[in-house]
């Protein structure tokens, strides 16, 4: 009963942290050592509305894999998708203090997103461990693709937002690969389009708000 207990205080204090942007970060920002440049006020707001996006879909990102190290049905997964939050977490951390850099500001409707994230990552813990590891490989494999549009998107002088969304594509394929070789089995064409289309709505919407 403790055990189940402090299990619930550690997943609602992750989701405050969260929702709060309390992010710490394991890892310096990549870009710390890249020179600031000067942005058009237009360049700037556009850098902004992406880097938001990219800071929403991290907050996405710990709702889901804080869902799914909880319940995990075996302790070796629980470890992975904590693992993963853990280095999910440095993204979190770099988007925010970037758009913070750009004088804007996270997204108002963070609350909304994580609990959304948390409720699809409770739903494919209960698909067992092998849907749920499939459900992390086709979103890591949906969120590379879409940071790769966000890199021919961001204004060329921005190369701060260029260097740390750089990084989080090659942190994502990453975590897609170590689900996979955990054995991951596909989610079905109907999941995927629907997780697409969730995307969508998701970038269309925090880019402004």
């Amino acid at each position: 009963m403790t055990n189940r207990v402090d299990g619930w205080i550690d997943a609602f204090d992750g989701a405050l942290r969260a929702i709060a942007g309390v992010a710490t970060a394991s890892r310096p920002s990549p870009a710390q050592a890249v020179a600031d440049s000067e942005l058009s006020e237009s360049q700037r707001r556009h850098s902004a509305g992406l880097m938001r996006v990219n800071h929403v879909g991290e907050i996405c990102a710990q709702g889901l894999y804080q869902a799914q190290m909880r319940f995990a049905r075996s302790d070796a997964l629980s470890v992975q998708f904590r693992q993963a939050a853990q280095e999910e977490e440095d993204h979190l951390a770099w988007t925010a203090e970037r758009i913070a850099q750009l004088g804007s500001h996270t997204s108002l409707l963070n609350p909304l997103w994580f609990a959304g994230a948390y409720a699809l990552g409770v739903m494919a813990a209960q698909a067992g461990d092998a849907r749920s590891l499939g459900f992390v490989v086709e979103t890591e494999r949906q969120v590379e693709a879409h940071l790769e549009h966000h890199l021919d998107s961001l204004p060329e002088p921005d190369q701060k937002s260029r260097t740390i969304v750089r990084q989080m594509r090659d942190d994502e394929a990453q975590h897609g690969a170590a689900a996979q070789s955990l054995g991951a089995v596909e989610v079905p064409a109907p999941v995927r389009m629907a997780m697409h289309l969730m995307g969508k709505v998701m970038t269309g919407t925090a880019y402004y708000v």
